[in-house]
Order: C-alpha cells, then sequence, then structure tokens
C-alpha cells in the first residue's frame, strides 16, 4: 500500500536546519513527487543527498490556481493527477512538497490529499516549519481562535475595506485575523493598516521567519506610529504574514 507523506520545505535561504532529520531522511529515499514548482523542488531534495539520481525521480506540477475542493476529471495536462495514479498503482511512496512551508496550508496540495484520502493511500503529515503558525505563536495575540484569509485586495481602497473587514470580524469573534502578501506590497499593507485601523487595533507582521533576516514586530496601531514617528522603517522586499486582533 502506497503513502502519501507531506513534505515541509524551508520557508527561509539556507533554512534546512528546521527540516527534522527524520524528514529528511524519509524525503531522500522517495523517487515520486507532487510539488508546487519543480525546479524549487529538485534543488531541495538535491540539497538532501537523496538515494537516487534526480533525472530518475518523478517530480510533477500541481496546476496553478488550484482551489481546495475543485472538481476536475484527472486529464492528461494534470501531471500531479496523473503522477500520483500511476505511482499508486506501481505500489510507490509519494511526497507532497510545496514552494515552502508545509503542503496544503496556505499552499495547493490539498486536492491530492483529498485523492489520496479517497483512493485509501494512507496520508502521512511530517513535522516542519509553518509561516502562519509561527507568526501567530510570536504575536502575543489569541492563538486560540484564529482565521487566515490569503491575500487581500491589492488595491489601495479596496485593501482599506478587507482591513476594515477584518477588523470587526476580530471584534465580534474574539479571533486573529491573518493574511499573506507579496514581497513588494508588504510596505504598502503596513501604511494602508496604520491608516485605516483603530487606534487600540493590534498589528502584527512577520518576515523571513527562521531565515537570518528575522522580523516580527506586533503592537497597537497607536504604538506603531509613535514608534514610527521615531525611527524610519523601509520593510524587506520578502513575503510577509500580517495579523490583526482587536482584543475584548
Amino acid at each position: 500500500m502506497s503513502t502519501l507523506y507531506l513534505i515541509p520545505v524551508p520557508i527561509a535561504e539556507n533554512g534546512l536546519h528546521t527540516i527534522p532529520p527524520y524528514v529528511q531522511d524519509i524525503a531522500r529515499m522517495l523517487e515520486v513527487f507532487i510539488v508546487e514548482r519543480a525546479k524549487t523542488a529538485r534543488h531541495f531534495i538535491k540539497s538532501l543527498g537523496p538515494a537516487k539520481p534526480l533525472q530518475e525521480m518523478v517530480f510533477a506540477e500541481i496546476p496553478q490556481h488550484e482551489e481546495p475542493g475543485a472538481k476536475h476529471p484527472v486529464e492528461k495536462d494534470n501531471e500531479a493527477e496523473t503522477a500520483f495514479l500511476e505511482a499508486v498503482r506501481a505500489g510507490k511512496d509519494v511526497g507532497l512538497l510545496s514552494e515552502a512551508g508545509c503542503p496544503g496550508v496556505a499552499d495547493p496540495g490539498a486536492n491530492i490529499v483529498a485523492l489520496a484520502h479517497k483512493m485509501g493511500v494512507k496520508v502521512v503529515p511530517l513535522v516542519g516549519p509553518s509561516s502562519l503558525l509561527l507568526a501567530l505563536m510570536a504575536s502575543g495575540m489569541n492563538g486560540q481562535r484564529f482565521s487566515f484569509h490569503g491575500y487581500l485586495s491589492p488595491k489601495r481602497p479596496e485593501l482599506a475595506a478587507d482591513l476594515r473587514r477584518l477588523e470587526n470580524q476580530s471584534r465580534q469573534h474574539d479571533q486573529t485575523q491573518l493574511f499573506i502578501e507579496t514581497p513588494y506590497r508588504s510596505q504598502m499593507v503596513l501604511d494602508v493598516a496604520l491608516e485605516t485601523l483603530q487606534p487600540n487595533t493590534s498589528f502584527g507582521m512577520a518576515q523571513d521567519l527562521s531565515g537570518a533576516g528575522e522580523f516580527i514586530r506586533s503592537l497597537p496601531v497607536k504604538e506603531w506610529k509613535q514608534r514610527l514617528q521615531k525611527e524610519k522603517m523601509v520593510l524587506e522586499k520578502l513575503p510577509c504574514v500580517f495579523l490583526v486582533y482587536v482584543a475584548k
């Protein structure tokens, strides 16, 4: 019987030390991988010193813009599902990798996991870094109730409306609200958040988690503004996790 291993990938450059040795041992023995991006996956597997040459392995990419629960047939151009089915029929184990962090959590891969359950394939999640959980742990906000929203609107007026919505949701449900942003829009998110959110609302951000340039800061909006009056801060062009919380 085949097993689908959900394999975490470092979320920071030179972050192989964040992947436990037992996870590395499992990954280096596999030969079929379902991945978000083949080039990144090959680089990661090569760094582990795999048992077989990369040329003898399968790296099948998940279709772009895959949504969890999306219904589509297994077609020739869906190489991820095709490769998974072929591996299972051959009795081979399979590894699922995202670009960074944990597959299926703020990353694609959920459809492959759902297919594995449907087929009776054993699913094994492996331990490793998740930017969302690391940011939440370090935020000082509510870790008992939280909600993740992916990406918010890219334009300033719509982003402001999204932030007000998250603020209201946090107030109503006593939840920490998390979202992510691309490297080039992180500074804009900070600027709009400080213009939009209420003074006592807690606002946090986390960049380069587990990396050499790790930056984590969580403060009420009014304290953010006070600090930024004294010190100029320009965010690095790195992926960022943002958090919003209105304390009861």
